[in-house]
């Protein structure tokens, strides 16, 4: 039994509360167990310098922790400098959204997104893209009801959860505590056509087999599975 009393294929409870924030296009709370985070799309009316003139758009994003996320205050990014992790996420959650939209049909225009941790208890990353992907698709249907785009140029849905090794068991979507004793860490990024985006896997403390691997990736197909879902209930079927 976990330390929550879920089954090793079963999912942190997941809330997802719409038009969250009054100004931006799209925003959202994503509540995945006790890990927290604000997503936000804002529309831009201009693309990314390399595209201009190209008729495509841009998607890109932003990663943060509030310093009250953590147990220990977390330090504010100050100056434009933003710590590695941060970076790597946030690299991690436009290259997860791009790869769905289609932006010619876009048009020159940029979607930012915004990632806030409110309060983390794992999964921060996994539980931004989720909750981005809803905000995007709600800021798409913004730029249509305003006659900016004639379809929302969305190509598949996206969701990413995480799966590990805790001792002899292999778990889905692993809170703080059964992340930091994991044998084996791993983060997956799908569509909701069963396709995958990303995949990051570490052998945190040991090696581990193919076998591990097929069972990992077959325990995170599940609980994207289990998101598209939840995501669809505000959504629509896109």
């Amino acid at each position: 039994m976990r330390i929550d009393g879920r089954e090793n294929n079963q999912i942190r409870p997941v809330k997802i509360t719409n038009n969250y924030l009054m100004s931006p296009q799209g925003s959202v709370l994503i509540e995945m167990g006790n890990t927290k985070v604000i997503c936000t799309a804002t529309v831009e009316n201009s693309t990314a310098r390399h595209l201009v003139g190209t008729g495509q758009g841009w998607v890109t994003a932003e990663y943060g922790m509030l310093p009250g996320s953590t147990g220990t205050r977390k330090k504010r990014d100050k100056g434009g400098k933003q710590d590695g992790r941060s970076v790597e996420i946030q690299r991690l959650i436009g290259r997860a959204l791009r790869s769905v939209v289609d932006m010619e049909k876009l048009g020159e225009r940029t979607i930012w997104i915004d990632c806030d941790v409110i309060q983390a208890d794992g999964g921060t990353r996994t539980a931004s893209i989720t909750g981005a992907f809803v905000a995007m698709v709600e800021a798409m249907k913004w730029m249509k009801a305003q006659g900016m785009i004639s379809e929302l140029p969305v190509t598949a849905m996206v969701s990413a959860i995480s799966v590990g090794i805790n001792g002899d068991e292999r778990i889905l979507d692993l809170c703080y505590a059964e992340d930091s004793h994991a044998k084996v860490d791993m983060n997956v990024v799908m569509t909701d056509k069963g396709e995958f985006i990303e995949v990051q896997g570490t052998g945190e403390e040991c090696p581990f087999t193919r076998e591990d691997l097929n069972e990992l990736l077959a325990l995170a197909e599940k609980g994207c599975r289990d998101l598209h879902a939840v995501q669809k209930e505000i959504t629509g079927e896109i």
